[in-house]
């Protein structure tokens, strides 16, 4: 048996902004992108994957630079995108979402249609670094929405419990999930 072990990186905090590429971390971000760094310090890291989006990358700078990698950016890791515009009740919305997989606003997307987008990206991850330690900076809501992929448990409910930042390790045989470990996270440790 080959195992291959992905850590999902949830994004440390970072100040809202409606710039959501360019959006880094906040001061506390900062802090805990270097305990997210400290933690997987005994990793030996085969890749790290980063969505575009600045504040994921910053989440995971310093475990790249401990395991002297580049950070490859894969846009299918960045956040699913609810809504084109500020929508004036995210929580409504994002409770719609998770009730109705195929429900989407207008330029937004459905959960079905973020889980796939998602779920690609994974699986070229899993073969292109088979046996591999691989660790992935990204998103609650696209994190989650991987993570249901395999495993429905990984729901809204899990989701309402991830803390910034928030680290996961899913084991895999080949493509079957085998075992995930909460490494950092929950809101009582932020």
């Amino acid at each position: 048996m080959i195992l291959t072990n992905v850590c999902l990186v949830r994004h440390a905090h970072s100040v809202y902004t409606t710039d959501e590429l360019d959006r880094g971390l906040s001061k506390q971000g900062f802090k805990d992108a270097e305990k997210v760094s400290d933690l997987l310090s005994g990793l030996d890291a085969d890749a790290i994957i980063s969505s575009p989006y600045n504040r994921a990358i910053q989440t995971v700078q310093g475990i790249a630079k401990k395991n002297k990698k580049a950070i490859i950016i894969n846009e299918d890791l960045r956040e699913r995108l609810l809504s084109p515009e500020k929508t004036a009740d995210f929580n409504r919305l994002i409770h719609k979402v998770w009730e109705n997989p195929s429900f989407y606003v207008e330029g937004g997307e459905s959960n079905e249609v973020a889980q796939r987008r998602g779920i690609a990206a994974f699986q070229t991850v899993l073969s292109n670094f088979h046996g591999g330690n691989i660790v992935i900076g990204t998103h609650g809501n696209i994190m989650t929405l991987i993570m249901n992929y395999f495993d429905a448990q990984y729901d809204f409910k899990f989701w309402q419990t991830l803390s910034m930042p928030n680290i996961y390790q899913l084991t895999f045989d080949q493509d079957q999930l085998i075992n995930v470990h909460r490494i950092w996270g929950d809101r009582e440790q932020s």
